[in-house]
């Protein structure tokens, strides 16, 4: 259960629960410098998991060294009656996964643009040699300017530090790298394919791993290569595709090496020029044939449906009695 608010934990004052399981995040004032926050606190049941409260305290002292504009902030953690929190900012808006079920993220240049914060976040995080391990559209935020935000490092893992325990393969399965599934060595290449599955996501509005359990998404991660598909049904042009399919690629050593790579040639497809998107055509009226959309509206009717086949016929006819006249 949630504390019972208001309540006060330093100088940090409660006041709405916002949710959480093992850890619980509330809506708190700083009652010194008087700004919102969010913090959130490992529970009793977290804090018996000695793995899950040393994980807590891995993702406070990793997070609050980053400061970068698509990185949430870490502004403090402490201890509180043996339970571990952390402060930091509040957000205001919704997540990657919230904004495409409702429609927020814009047509093929604003996704991408979206894309560009991510990676540009990931590649900030990889600079401290951090690899985050859950990149999915729930840990990724979005304000109501657009601005992104990269949160949640709740199982990141620094490269010195060794907390997965044996058997236990952390991470949401959809955007899970092979190497993880198979419980290998975890590199920053993980996150790289974890970013080729979102952004395939945020092209699309379709989940690139499709399997509904576990072993069928286990499955299609290790064998089955990603349905390009949608890709052409939203005309995604080919430079698209390809960075899609290296980052998702089965071998970490065939994805880009980093996401200064990535971001760079995000970059770049925002810069192509964009071709006009053909008008649409308005259907023909029911019950006649569809080759009348290729034709202005005003002759899309039964009477120059006649007319067309009258003078079909005609010419028809002249070119038979050419054919005839040379003949004979």
């Amino acid at each position: 259960m949630s504390t019972q608010l208001p309540a006060r934990i330093g100088k940090y004052e409660l006041q709405e629960f916002l949710g959480g399981g093992m850890a619980h995040v509330y809506r708190a004032r700083d009652t010194v410098l008087g700004r919102e926050v969010a913090l959130k606190m490992l529970t009793e049941a977290g804090c018996s998991n000695e793995d899950a409260k040393a994980r807590f305290l891995l993702e406070a002292r990793m997070a609050s060294n980053i400061v970068h504009e698509n990185v949430i902030r870490i502004y403090d953690f402490g201890e509180e009656h043996g339970k571990p929190f952390i402060v930091m900012e509040f957000l205001r808006g919704e997540s990657l996964r919230e904004a495409m079920k409702n429609d927020h993220v814009g047509d093929l240049h604003n996704r991408l643009r979206i894309a560009l914060q991510i990676a540009k976040a990931l590649e900030c995080i990889h600079t401290q040699r951090i690899v985050h391990r859950d990149v999915k559209p729930e840990n990724i935020h979005i304000d109501q300017s657009g601005q992104v935000r990269l949160v949640d490092f709740g199982i990141a893992k620094a490269p010195d530090l060794s907390l997965t325990r044996a058997g236990f393969t952390l991470g949401t399965p959809y955007y899970m790298a092979p190497e993880q599934v198979l419980g290998q060595q975890v590199t920053g290449a993980v996150d790289v394919y974890a970013f080729g599955v979102v952004l395939f996501e945020l092209l699309t509005g379709l989940k690139a791993i499709s399997g509904d359990t576990v072993e069928k998404i286990f499955t299609q991660i290790l064998y089955e290569p990603l349905n390009l598909e949608p890709l052409h049904a939203i005309g995604a042009p080919q430079p698209i595709f390809d960075l899609v399919t290296n980052c998702t690629a089965k071998t970490p050593a065939d994805r880009p090496p980093g996401f200064a790579v990535i971001s760079a040639e995000i970059d770049r497809i925002l810069k192509l020029p964009v071709a006009p998107a053909p008008a649409p055509r308005a259907p023909a009226p029911s019950g006649l044939p569809a080759f009348l959309t290729l034709l202005p509206p005003r002759f899309r009717s039964e009477q120059w449906l006649v007319a067309l086949a009258a003078i079909f016929a005609l010419v028809l006819m002249l070119i038979l009695y050419l054919v005839y006249r040379l003949a004979f």
